[in-house]
C-alpha cells in the first residue's frame, strides 16, 4: 500500500511539471504574438500614416466651409424668366492671426485688425453704392467675430455682399493690404417686378427656420451622414418655402461650393484655402403665360374696383375685396393663368431681410387653400360654396341614374318641397320655368328640377347610402379629393352632406347638395371640375410645369398630359348636359367670337355683422370654350362679389380674350389691335 501512494505522488509531479512547463510555452507564445502585432502597427505608422500624421501635426488637416448653391431660374410659357437668381459679389476675410481677447496674443495683435477694419471702412465709403447701408468699424469688428463666438476660427467671415464693381476692382487689385480677404461670387433671388403669379411661384426661406416641414426634415436627417460637400445643406442657406421654389426645390437647387481650408491644432487657418466653386441649379419652364396672367390678375383688380363703385341688382358690393381665376387647358392640363388677389411682392427678402409684416397677410395661395391671399369684408374664405355650378354634374347623375331621360319634362312651379314639414326652396327670383327638360333646367339654373329631380331621387333609391352615392360621383369629378397639382398646402375641400346634424335628415342634406349649397371647394378644383366636364369624364392632373432643362439647354425630364381617372357616361347625356351649359344674359360676353359652354353661380353663406346674421352672395363662374373641340377651361370665384353673372363672369371673358390672343381658342393666334382691345374693354366693363 506504501508502494502504491509512492508511485502515485511521482506520477502526479510529473503531470504538474508538464502542465507548468505547457504554460510557460503558451505565455511567450502569446508575447510573441503581441510584439509582432505592435512591431506591424508601428512599421504602418512610421512608414504608411507618418507622413499624414506628420502634416495634422504641423497643420496639414482641411475643412470644408460651404458656400451656397445658385438657384436655376424658374421661366414662363414665353421664355421670361419670373425667379431668377442674379450673381452678386460678397467680401469674405479669413483671420490668419489670433485676435481673441481671452489670450494674451490675441490682445497684442487687436491693433493691428482695428487698423485693418478702419482701412476697410473708408473703402466701403469711397466706393460703395451711395444707397447701401454705411458699416461703421464697429460693425466690421462686430462682422469679423475675432473672439470666435458665431464661427470656427479657421471660417471666412462675410463682412458685406452685393459689392459694386469698384469695390471689387479696388479689393483685388489691393489684395496685399487686405490679408485673408476672399471675393466670392453668390447669388441673389430676385422675382419679376410685376409680381407675377407669386402665390404659385412661391418664395424661399432660410433652411434653419423650416425644418418642421417633412421635406427639409428628412433633408436634415439625411445631412448628418451626407459626404459629398455640395450636397449638404447649411443652415443658412436659402430653400423653397411655398410654391413651385419648394416643389422643385430639388431641381432648382444645384450643388453647393465650398472652401477647402488648412488649419492647425489650434483650429486657425495654416496655409492657402482652395475654392470649389457652385454648380447653378436646373431651370423650371412652367405653363404659365406671363401676358396671360397679367391680364388675368389686372381683370380681378379691376373687377373688384368696379363691383365697389357700380351698382347693379340696385346696389354696389363694397365688400367684395378678394378674387380668384384659374386658366386650364383643356386637352394638356397645363396652367395657363393663376391668380389670388390680392398679392404681393416676394423680392422684399432679395436682401436677407425679414420684413414679414408687409406680406404676410397675402402670402397664401387662394386659388387652392382656404388659407387665401387676403379675405373680404365680412372674412370670408376663397374656398366657397358650388352654388349652381354644381347643376351640370347633379344633371350628369340624374340621368345617369336612371331619374329621366334627355327627353323627358318636369314642371317647374319656381319652387320645391320636401320633408314631412313641407320645407321649401325657391328659385332665384322666385322664378317659375314651367314644362323643361333637363337641358333647360340646366340653363334656367331651377333650383325646384335639382331638388325634385336627383336630390329626392337619391333618397327614394338609395335612403340614407344616397349621400355616399352622391360623394361618389363628386369626387369622381375632382370634387372632395386633391386635384394633384403638387403644390404645398393644397386643400381638398369641406364637405358639408356627411353632416346630416347640421341639415336635420339625410333626405335634407341631398336635397342641399342636389344645388349647390352643401360643399365648399377651392378655384383649382373648380377648374379642374369644369375641365373633367370638357373632356366628358376625363379627370387630368392641373400641370404647372412643361419641362425641365440644365443650363446648358438640355431637356432633363418633360412632363406630359397625365389622366387621374375617367368616368363613362353615354354620349348623349355629356351632350345634353353641355347643350345646357348656357347661361342666359352675361353682357360681358357680348360680341364674343366662339360658342362656348357656362355656368354661373351665386352661392349664399351666412356671415355675421354687428352680432346680426346676414347672408352674402358670392360670384362663382365655371366655362370653357369653344362648346365643341374645347380648349380653355377656366374658374373664377369673387367673395361678397354678388351674382356671378355680374362679378366672375368678366373676369372670365377677359381670360378667355388674352388667351385667344396668344394661343388662339382655335388653335391661331388673333393678337388684337388697339382700337379692339378699346373696343373689347367697353363690353367687358359693361
Amino acid at each position: 500500500m506504501k508502494g502504491f501512494k509512492a508511485g502515485k505522488r511521482k506520477q502526479d509531479e510529473g503531470d504538474a511539471g508538464s502542465q507548468f512547463n505547457l504554460r510557460i510555452n503558451l505565455f511567450f507564445f502569446s508575447t510573441f504574438i503581441i510584439f509582432c502585432v505592435i512591431i506591424v502597427r508601428l512599421a504602418i505608422l512610421q512608414f504608411v500614416e507618418g507622413p499624414e500624421l506628420t502634416e495634422q501635426e504641423t497643420g496639414g488637416r482641411t475643412k470644408n466651409f460651404p458656400l451656397q448653391p445658385i438657384r436655376g431660374s424658374i421661366i414662363d410659357a414665353s421664355g421670361t424668366p419670373i425667379a431668377f437668381s442674379k450673381p452678386s459679389n460678397a467680401l469674405y476675410v479669413t483671420l490668419l492671426k489670433n485676435y481673441n481677447s481671452q489670450t494674451e496674443k490675441g490682445m497684442e495683435n487687436r491693433p493691428e485688425i482695428e487698423a485693418f477694419a478702419e482701412k476697410m471702412r473708408k473703402v466701403f465709403d469711397e466706393h460703395g453704392a451711395a444707397d447701401a447701408e454705411k458699416l461703421t468699424v464697429e460693425d466690421i469688428l462686430d462682422l469679423l467675430d475675432l473672439d470666435s463666438k458665431k464661427q470656427g476660427g479657421y471660417e471666412p467671415r462675410r463682412i458685406k455682399g452685393d459689392l459694386t464693381d469698384k469695390e471689387v476692382a479696388y479689393f483685388i487689385e489691393n489684395k496685399d493690404q487686405f490679408p485673408g480677404i476672399e471675393i466670392v461670387e453668390e447669388n441673389v433671388r430676385y422675382y419679376d417686378k410685376d409680381t407675377v403669379a407669386v402665390q404659385t411661384i412661391g418664395y424661399l426661406k432660410e433652411f434653419k427656420g423650416v425644418k418642421s416641414l417633412d421635406k427639409y426634415k428628412e433633408i436634415d436627417e439625411a445631412n448628418k451622414d451626407q459626404k459629398d460637400p455640395g450636397l449638404k445643406y447649411t443652415e443658412t442657406e436659402w430653400v423653397g418655402y411655398d410654391g413651385m421654389e419648394m416643389m422643385f426645390q430639388d431641381e432648382l437647387r444645384g450643388k453647393n461650393g465650398y472652401m477647402s481650408i488648412p488649419i492647425n491644432p489650434q483650429n486657425m487657418i495654416d496655409g492657402v484655402p482652395t475654392m470649389v466653386a457652385p454648380e447653378k441649379g436646373n431651370n423650371v419652364h412652367t405653363t404659365i403665360h406671363k401676358d396671360i396672367q397679367m391680364k388675368a390678375e389686372q381683370a380681378i383688380v379691376e373687377q373688384l374696383e368696379w363691383l365697389r363703385t357700380t351698382p347693379f341688382s340696385g346696389r354696389t358690393h363694397p365688400d367684395a375685396k378678394t378674387g380668384y381665376a384659374v386658366a386650364m387647358e383643356v386637352d394638356t392640363g397645363n396652367i395657363v393663368a393663376m391668380a389670388s388677389i390680392p398679392d404681393y411682392d416676394p423680392n422684399v427678402w432679395k436682401d436677407n431681410t425679414d420684413d414679414w409684416d408687409k406680406v404676410t397677410p397675402f402670402m397664401g395661395n387662394g386659388t387652392i387653400s382656404p388659407f387665401s391671399s387676403g379675405r373680404s369684408a365680412n372674412n370670408l374664405e376663397s374656398v366657397l360654396l358650388l352654388g349652381s355650378t354644381v347643376k351640370p354634374l347633379s344633371v350628369l347623375l340624374g340621368l345617369n341614374e336612371g331619374f329621366f331621360g334627355v327627353n323627358d319634362y318636369y314642371y317647374d312651379r319656381g319652387y320645391a318641397e320636401f320633408g314631412g314639414d313641407k320645407s321649401r326652396v325657391r328659385n332665384s327670383q322666385s322664378k317659375a320655368f314651367g314644362s323643361i327638360d333637363p337641358a333647360l333646367a340646366l340653363q334656367n339654373s331651377s333650383n325646384a328640377f335639382m331638388i325634385d329631380m336627383v336630390g329626392k331621387q337619391l333618397f327614394n333609391k338609395y335612403g340614407a347610402k344616397g349621400i355616399e352615392v352622391w360623394d361618389k360621383y363628386m369626387k369622381d369629378f375632382g370634387l372632395g379629393v386633391s386635384t394633384e397639382i403638387g403644390l404645398r398646402g393644397e386643400y381638398k375641400g369641406t364637405i358639408e352632406y356627411f353632416n346630416i346634424e347640421q341639415a336635420g335628415s339625410p333626405l335634407a342634406a341631398l336635397v342641399f347638395a342636389s344645388f349647390g349649397q352643401s360643399g365648399k371647394y377651392s378655384t383649382m378644383q373648380l377648374a379642374q371640375y369644369v375641365t373633367t366636364l370638357a373632356n366628358r369624364g376625363e379627370r387630368i392632373k392641373p400641370q404647372l410645369v412643361s419641362e425641365i432643362k440644365d443650363q446648358e439647354g438640355n431637356v432633363v425630364k418633360k412632363f406630359k398630359r397625365e389622366v387621374l381617372n375617367k368616368v363613362t357616361f353615354p354620349d348623349q347625356y355629356w351632350n345634353e348636359v353641355i347643350k345646357g351649359m348656357n347661361t342666359q344674359g352675361l353682357p360681358s360676353f357680348e360680341g364674343f367670337g366662339y360658342d362656348f359652354a357656362r355656368k354661373t353661380g351665386t352661392s349664399q353663406q351666412e356671415v355675421y355683422v354687428n352680432g346680426k346674421r346676414i347672408l352674402t352672395d358670392n360670384g362663382v363662374f365655371i366655362g370653357f370654350a369653344p362648346r365643341e373641340n374645347p380648349k380653355l377651361a377656366v374658374a373664377v370665384v369673387i367673395p361678397e362679389g354678388g351674382f356671378g353673372a355680374y362679378s366672375a363672369a368678366p373676369v372670365a371673358r377677359k381670360i378667355f380674350d388674352a388667351y385667344d390672343e396668344v394661343y388662339g381658342l382655335d388653335g391661331t393666334p388673333h393678337p388684337k389691335t388697339d382700337e379692339a382691345e378699346d373696343g373689347s374693354a367697353e363690353g367687358i366693363t359693361q
